[in-house]
């Protein structure tokens, strides 16, 4: 069964409503900011629901290439396409009787989303290269880290589907907002990664400084922090520098006061880190909001990590 955290009120009734609708068939639409647990709720349903002893098969649909997608979601029969030496079934069959994830189905293109909505109205699929159609039962669960309203208003994405996958929406608030779950995820996964029975701890600073970060990466983030902080371990308490998050972007009570050149790298911290977390830690949007490439943002990243100033990315 997945391991459910939730001790905040935002996290209690995002999976009260998980609870009560794993107990039905509808169509789920979970969204939320990266890293916030989208799959693991999605897991939740299906662990909780009359599927729970079916399949859950996920698909990423933002990270397989459009031409292999259709294949990989409906199969294909053999000689379909170059390449199809044999018939595969796609990923709706292998889902039958249990559970499809749709990760990221905003970046599903919108030639594909139309099938996708007939498959979803008719309960069947047509392999690529098939001439009949093949029944198929699956509950189907999409989330999104974007707006699909908005994308439905710049064409993005299909109205009618939206309405088909949101049946029951659900929304993730973001870590920082339910901060009262950190420590026990803290422990979580301090408990899931660490070396046997080595028992690390965490110090009453780390604690004070897991609590006090924003988190744009949210719950990914925190568990990358505290397993980078289970490599630096040495036995004792865990401190905050093993996380690296004792150091922030500079500060003080009056910038003007600085030399220009510190003034201009004060300046430009602020800038870059404002933009990380309106963009949730994700680094080609934050490159294309500030007009620079992910490499120049990756190099600046390491050059302030260098002088001591962590950027969380």
């Amino acid at each position: 069964m997945t391991s459910i955290i939730a001790v905040s009120n935002a996290a209690r009734r995002c999976f009260e409503l998980a609870l009560r609708v794993a107990r039905t068939d509808v169509s789920v639409l979970i969204a939320g900011e990266s890293g916030t647990g989208k799959e693991v709720v999605a897991r939740f349903i299906h662990d909780n629901s009359a599927r729970a002893a079916g399949t859950f098969v996920a698909i990423n649909c933002a990270a397989i290439p459009e031409h292999m997608l259709e294949a990989m979601l409906f199969g294909h029969e053999k000689g379909a396409f170059t390449g199809a030496h044999q018939m595969r079934e796609g990923k709706f069959e292998l889902a039958r009787g249990g559970t499809l994830l749709l990760d990221e189905i905003s970046e599903m293109p919108v030639a594909l989303q139309a099938k996708l909505l007939r498959v979803l109205q008719e309960r069947e699929v047509e392999r690529v290269g098939g001439k009949r159609p093949i029944p198929v039962d699956a509950r189907v669960i999409a989330t999104t880290n974007r707006d699909l309203k908005a994308g439905i208003a710049d064409g993005r994405f299909r109205e009618d589907l939206y309405y088909r996958l949101s049946v029951f929406p659900l929304e993730l608030v973001a870590l920082r907002e339910r901060r009262d779950d950190i420590r026990p995820l803290a422990a979580h996964f301090l408990a899931k990664h660490g070396r046997g029975d080595a028992g690390a701890t965490l110090s009453d600073a780390a604690l004070a400084a897991l609590e006090s970060h924003d988190w744009p990466g949210n719950v990914r983030e925190l568990e990358n922090v505290v397993q980078r902080a289970l490599v630096l371990w040495n036995g004792s308490a865990i401190e905050p520098i093993d996380m690296g998050l004792v150091a922030t972007p500079p500060s003080t009570p009056d910038v003007r006061a600085l030399p220009l050149d510190e003034r201009m790298l004060h300046t430009e911290v602020e800038i870059v880190a404002e933009a990380l977390k309106h963009h949730a830690g994700r680094r080609e949007a934050t490159a294309r909001a500030l007009g620079i490439s992910v490499r120049t943002l990756r190099h600046k990243l390491k050059r302030w990590r260098d002088m001591g100033i962590h950027l969380a990315a």
